[in-house]
């Protein structure tokens, strides 16, 4: 099984993504955090074999031309091993954040992959550049602005998404699903697979079409304090309850927004028992962890990314990996 895991910030990025590597991983990953998303897989994209990932560059306040330089050069520094994932956050960090808009996310950002598309298409194979979406138009490209034909071909495109529109929409367009973190076996199962299904049966695609990375919380050792804070603050997004309503834990969801809005953090962890805990992340020992994450994932997917409030010791990194099948 391939393992990624989170690469945290640009100042040790080369340095750590060895130290990964060694441990067993076969790529790394960063996500929109206080960082910036892509600068530390510029810096780590020279460790050779190992896969480079953004998961995710949030795409709706982005432009796709600007996105689309930005995931050509990574391929090139990477050597074919860069894959963009793309995200739409939720609807307060866009708009309040950002300062962009957010409606209908499915639309824009199924827009923004065809717009991409049609972008690494007059890059690669010198199509003249006419794309008329609802959201994106990008009608010219002139040489001096055309970095010419990727040796590596154009990057992959994976979509995060959790609902059951933006996953069949991303099994339409998209080369990969980035399954969101907060999550379970059973909203994977029975939530997320048949919307992928749907989405390529619609698509006339086939299985081999299209990757499914399941993202999994993992917490080492016996102390869960730091990953109960980390589920509670993800249970308290709207977005996020249809994973809790598969478990009957629904009426969580606005308990912890509410105390969120109060600044409760430390309380919010508190409702996080252990059932909550166990179900939705990977807890305990390595060898734990890893029966978690093949009772999880079996049939779905031989790639997974590990998620955790802080870097993973490389030790138990290894241990996890030499776990795993």
């Amino acid at each position: 099984m391939k393992v990624m895991t989170a690469l945290f910030g640009p100042t040790d990025a080369v340095d750590r993504a060895r130290v990964l590597q060694e441990a067993g991983a076969s790529g790394i990953f960063t996500f929109e955090g206080p960082h910036d998303v892509f600068t530390p897989l510029v810096l780590a994209s020279g460790v050779r074999g190992l896969d480079v990932m953004s998961n995710v560059a949030i795409g709706l306040p982005r432009n796709p031309i600007q996105l689309a330089h930005q995931a050509n050069d990574l391929q090139l520094l990477s050597e074919g091993r860069f894959i963009l994932g793309l995200g739409t956050q939720v609807r307060a960090q866009i708009e309040k954040r950002y300062g962009a808009h957010f409606d209908h996310p499915v639309a824009r950002m199924k827009d923004m992959v065809g717009a991409l598309r049609a972008i690494f298409a007059t890059w690669q194979d010198g199509e003249r550049l006419d794309y008329r979406g609802e959201y994106h138009r990008h009608t010219l490209m002139t040489p001096t602005f055309v970095p010419g034909p990727n040796p590596y071909g154009p990057p992959p495109i994976y979509l995060g998404a959790l609902g059951p529109r933006m996953t069949r929409m991303t099994a339409e367009v998209a080369d990969g699903l980035l399954v969101m973190p907060f999550g379970t076996k059973r909203f994977l199962h029975e939530v997320t697979m048949p919307a992928v299904r749907a989405g390529l049966a619609a698509a006339g695609r086939v299985d081999g079409d299209f990757e499914v990375v399941p993202e999994i919380i993992v917490s080492v050792g016996d102390d869960h304090t730091s990953t109960r804070m980390l589920l509670a603050f993800y249970g308290s997004t709207p977005a996020y309850r249809p994973v809790l309503d598969a478990h009957g834990w629904g009426e969580l969801q606005p308990e912890l927004n509410a105390m969120s809005k109060q600044g409760r953090w430390q309380d919010m962890a508190t409702l996080i028992d252990d059932d909550i805990l166990h179900t939705i992340a990977a807890c305990g020992t390595p060898t734990e962890i890893a029966a978690h994450i093949r009772a999880r994932v079996t049939g779905v997917s031989d790639r997974i990314c590990l998620y955790q409030p802080g870097p993973i010791d490389a030790d138990a990194l290894a241990e996890i990996v030499d776990a795993l099948p």
